[in-house]
Parts: C-alpha cells; sequence; structure tokens
C-alpha cells in the first residue's frame, strides 16, 4: 500500500467513523441495546472517543507499514482530536440540528 492510499485509506475511515455514532441507533454499530430506544447524547461521545483511538491504531500501524514511526506529543493529540470533531459536525447536524418537515 502506498503512502498516498494509505493517506487518503486513513481520511475516508475517519470521516466514516467521525459519523457513525450519530446515523445509528447501535453502539459502535455492532449491538443494540434493548434497555435504551434511542442512544443519549453521551453514549454518542463516548463512542466518538472510542472511534477516534480505533482510528488512531489504525493510523500507528499504517504508518509502522510505511516506515519508522514518529513520536508523538500532545499538540499531534489534540489537533487530531479537534479534526476528528470537525469530521463529525455532519453527523451531529443531520442527528440533532437537522428538522424534517413534513
Amino acid at each position: 500500500m502506498s503512502a498516498a492510499f494509505s493517506s487518503w485509506f486513513l481520511i475516508g475511515l475517519a470521516v466514516l467513523a467521525a459519523n457513525l455514532p450519530f446515523f445509528n441507533e447501535r453502539v459502535l454499530a455492532v449491538m443494540q441495546l434493548a434497555s435504551l430506544p434511542k442512544k443519549p447524547f453521551w453514549l454518542r461521545l463516548i463512542e466518538l472517543i472510542v472511534l477516534y483511538f480505533l482510528v488512531g491504531a489504525i493510523a500507528y500501524m499504517l504508518e509502522a507499514r510505511i516506515g519508522s514511526v514518529f513520536k508523538q506529543g500532545w499538540e499531534f493529540y489534540a489537533v487530531t482530536g479537534c479534526f476528528f470533531l470537525v469530521l463529525a459536525f455532519p453527523g451531529f447536524v443531520y442527528r440533532y440540528l437537522h428538522r424534517r418537515h413534513g
């Protein structure tokens, strides 16, 4: 896998993962909680954090396959965390701000 393809694959994966909690009622798109008819907002935030770290682990593996892994400081995680939240914005708008008329 080339570096360019890995980068685009990771960006696409991050977009899908960031919006996943807002487009379904299942936890991590796998299991349905019978006790909760609708997922609460706090559970969607926990899912978003878990998916952020999952995408980060995949990015780490891809970087290790391409070459040496660079050491990252807290700044890297702050920026990528904010970027992940920006990527989640369309799903948030769809779930909480979009009004269905009709």
